[in-house]
């Protein structure tokens, strides 16, 4: 079963972050609840929305967690095409993503077969693989219909032939 820490209390992020060995803080916890929120965000993103709840906040400590969450497991960092990497708190599975090459948007999916099929390769060359990273690519639900609408032709009615037609 997946558990995921997407409505994590403010005390039970306190608990993990002490659980890693990290000291617990106000910027800490702050930065958690905001992925927690919006998860696949940037750094820029984190920032903006931490920075409300945590005054004079810089850029380069919300940098500096994230890289202490994503050694101690409570963030994985993801890196789509084309975007600048992206954090989530959803770290207790093999999970994968659904990135719509056209807005950007990123969904999770879970893995298709079974419990994490995808962490043994057809051949590992002598690697112990421990996580698998698929990316699946492609149009999400609302660009594909915003392209197949772009695509349909003039619905309009026709209309009475101009002498000159004639």
């Amino acid at each position: 079963m997946t558990t995921t820490h997407e409505h994590a209390a403010p005390e039970a992020w306190a608990a993990r972050i002490r659980a890693v060995g990290l000291r617990v803080t106000p910027r800490r916890v702050a930065l958690l609840e905001a992925l927690v929120e919006h998860p696949h965000s940037t750094v820029d993103e984190v920032h903006a929305r931490a920075s409300t709840a945590v005054p004079h906040l810089t850029k380069q400590a919300v940098y500096v967690s994230l890289g202490d969450f994503q050694h101690h497991g409570l963030v994985r960092r993801i890196d789509p095409p084309n975007s600048p990497a992206r954090y989530e708190t959803r770290t207790d599975d093999n999970h994968h993503h659904l990135v719509c090459d056209n807005c950007g948007i990123i969904v999770d999916v879970d893995c298709s077969v079974g419990a994490a099929p995808c962490l043994h390769p057809a051949a590992d060359a002598g690697f112990e693989v421990q996580l698998a990273e698929v990316t699946y690519r492609g149009l999400c639900a609302d660009c594909l219909a915003e392209r197949n609408a772009a695509r349909q032709p003039n619905q309009t009615t026709p209309s009475t032939p101009t002498e000159e037609q004639e």
